[in-house]
């Protein structure tokens, strides 16, 4: 155990394949928080840059400034979100094959701690989001926090209501760079944006469902309430709605633009589509955890994701 002032925490001890007891691991606290805030996450907070990608407004030196700083407030309070929910989770955590290495359920970092500097980096964000943006880029991170914070709480326990939650927090995170800026959002651009979010959230609960099949009360409160069937139907039907609008918008235009060389707009349907039966073949075989996992550790899909945010970069500057 770490003493009162100690910079240290450690780990219990436990027995080495030799049968001696292995030697404790010292984390520091830092790096406990570190992980505990999740930075490989963080990757997530890029499709900030969604809404002003679609509509070709990236070039300046304002937008780029702009950009940085809600993707920097957006980390802080998704961070103070997972700090305050792996402080309320900690004992369900510690269930989980997996999970049960999170520093706070690991008992690397005191629980107090998480939730303290939790609500810090979330007033944190709140406050730089209203004096460095406009004032709809602090509401929607508000709402954002409110949000989660109430998922944490309550709402995860709500079943479906907790998918929607999840999804929504993806779909804020694209409309936020928008937001910031000042651009109109389209329609094609939110419901394609929500029930993607909606396949992959609903992909990783499958998964989820699959692998702890015996032990889904334990790992996840709603988990033993939904079936395998429904949570297949789930990511079936986002993962459709989602193709059918981006077909929609593809096509929408009606044409070629006189300046472009090909159609890329509705080639781009192409590799979306490609992207999104390629992701289906891990959520069908209940492998589909974070969406961020799932892409870093598959090159044919981070492969087919550069080609189609080529195609639909040129169909939006209309090359």
């Amino acid at each position: 155990m770490a003493e009162r002032g100690s910079a240290l925490i450690e780990r219990p001890e436990r027995p080495g394949r030799s049968g001696r007891p292995a030697q404790p691991r010292a984390v520091t606290l830092p790096v406990g928080l570190l992980r505990t805030a999740r930075p490989r996450q963080w990757i997530k907070n890029v499709l900030v840059v969604a809404a002003p990608a679609a509509a070709g407004d990236l070039g300046s030196r304002h937008a780029a400034v702009q950009l940085s700083i809600v993707f920097a407030l957006f980390t802080a309070a998704a961070s103070a979100v997972y700090l305050i929910n792996d402080a309320l989770d900690a004992d369900a955590d510690r269930a989980h094959p997996v999970k049960c290495h999170r520093p706070v359920a690991a008992g690397e970092v005191p629980v107090t701690v998480a939730h303290t500097l939790g609500a810090v980096l979330g007033v944190a964000a709140v406050a730089g989001a209203a004096a460095l943006c406009n004032p709809m880029t602090g509401a929607l991170l508000t709402a954002y926090l409110s949000m989660q914070l109430a998922y944490c709480v309550w709402l995860k326990h709500v079943l479906v209501v907790d998918l929607v939650v999840v999804t929504a927090g993806f779909l804020m995170r694209a409309m936020i760079g928008g937001v910031a800026l000042g651009i109109p959002l389209s329609r094609w651009f939110l419901i394609t944006t929500g029930f993607g979010a909606l396949f992959m959230v609903a992909a990783k609960r499958y998964s989820e469902a699959v692998q702890m099949e015996d032990r889904k009360g334990e790992t996840r409160a709603l988990l033993g309430e939904y079936t395998t069937g429904y949570l297949r139907f789930v990511w079936q039907l986002a993962a459709g709605v989602a193709v059918l609008a981006y077909c929609l918008w593809a096509l929408e235009s009606g044409g070629v633009a006189a300046q472009a060389l090909l159609p890329w707009r509705q080639l781009s349907v192409i590799a979306f589509i490609l992207a999104v039966l390629r992701y289906a073949v891990f959520a069908d075989r209940g492998t589909a955890g974070a969406p961020e996992d799932v892409v870093l550790r598959d090159r044919a899909l981070a492969v087919i994701g550069l080609m189609w945010a080529a195609m639909y970069g040129l169909a939006v500057a209309d090359l």
